[in-house]
């Protein structure tokens, strides 16, 4: 859509805007929802513990302790670091990261596995080799294929390779586990099941956008929104709020895939929006989507794991504070765009408005 837009004004060779930027454009959005969620968890135990009651460890013998509970977050916490540090820190590419998270977490649920006792002293080999080889990758020049590297490079190189050979290890014992334990069957199935009504969906949205072109109708949104008032910012807030209804009955994929491809163009043909920031604005309006009834998912989650004592009423009444936290979070990003723009600034650099 940047790109789109920018030709659309003349601008032959935009400044090309990755998934990375939009990574990184969005991490300090996310901790900022994260820490309104907790303060308005912490305000509700505060003023009102009967709806916040503490735990009763002793009566739960599945609870945990603080040293067990800290040893079973390390391995998922370290995975989603490296995966998101590979991206932040220019080490990979999304897809590349993408593929460092999937064997990660095959490595991961292989280790878990108990088989006949056996300790997974090869998948604790195969986790060694990856992040021995993204250290090496992080430190050294490992580029193939030079004259005459030095040798603190050749010597970094041989050693990477054999780190990949540990990992291959740990990695196919980890798959023959799951294998046998009859995981990666079911695993590769609801990938296959998830895949397909993805790419459906973006088949689906793909021909109605076309019609909606051929129809003329990003014409008739182009002057809907030029009539829109406040100008620029009455028009993203306008899209904003249609994004945010639609939430309450279509998929945020869906809402994607639609809305996105016709409405972000024409918000971004002017020389003062960062992209950065529609993108960022557009994902914390799709947030609703999860928590609006009828068909939010993370309801749907909740009601699946909640006592049948607790009414599916509660449940979404008990949702509308998030709700608004999120609409807080979209008037403070749109107050104080830098919440969205100083990291990727700061990090890939680029010469993006705003």
């Amino acid at each position: 859509a940047w790109t789109r837009a920018q030709r659309e004004i003349g601008v032959l060779a935009p400044e090309p805007l990755s998934v990375g930027d939009l990574f990184a454009g969005a991490l300090l959005p996310g901790l900022m929802l994260v820490g309104l969620y907790l303060l308005y968890q912490i305000a509700v135990a505060r003023i009102s513990p009967t709806k916040a009651p503490a735990a009763d460890v002793e009566a739960d013998e599945n609870a945990a302790d603080a040293p067990g509970l800290l040893q079973a977050l390390i391995a998922p916490l370290g995975l989603i670091l490296a995966v998101l540090g590979s991206i932040l820190g220019g080490l990979a590419t999304p897809t590349e990261a993408a593929a460092l998270g999937a064997v990660g977490a095959v490595l991961l649920a292989g280790a878990k596995l108990e088989t006949a006792g056996r300790r997974p002293r090869a998948i604790a080999l195969g986790l060694a080799g990856l992040i021995a080889a993204l250290a090496l990758e992080a430190l050294f020049d490992l580029r193939l294929g030079r004259s005459d590297p030095p040798v603190a490079d050749r010597a970094a190189i041989w050693t990477a390779g054999a780190a990949c050979l540990a990992f291959a290890i740990g990695l196919g014992d980890s798959l023959r586990r799951l294998h046998r334990a009859g995981v990666l069957t079911t695993v590769n199935r609801e990938t296959l099941d998830l895949v397909a009504m993805i790419f459906t969906i973006l088949i689906g949205a793909s021909i109605f956008s076309l019609v909606f072109r051929g129809l003329g109708g990003d014409a008739l949104a182009a002057d809907a929104l030029a009539a829109a008032p406040g100008g620029l910012w009455g028009a993203t807030a306008a899209v904003l709020a249609v994004m945010i209804l639609l939430g309450f009955f279509l998929d945020f994929v869906e809402i994607c895939f639609v809305v996105v491809p016709i409405a972000a163009p024409l918000l971004l043909a002017n020389e003062v929006m960062s992209p950065i920031w529609l993108g960022v604005m557009m994902a914390v309006a799709l947030q609703s989507s999860f928590l609006t009834p009828p068909f939010g998912f993370a309801l749907f989650y909740l009601r699946g794991v909640a006592p049948k004592s607790v009414p599916s009423g509660a449940i979404q009444r008990g949702a509308l504070p998030f709700v608004a936290l999120q609409a807080v979070a979209l008037g403070l990003i749109a107050a104080v765009p830098a919440i969205a723009t100083w990291l990727p600034a700061r990090l890939f650099g680029g010469d993006f408005p705003m």
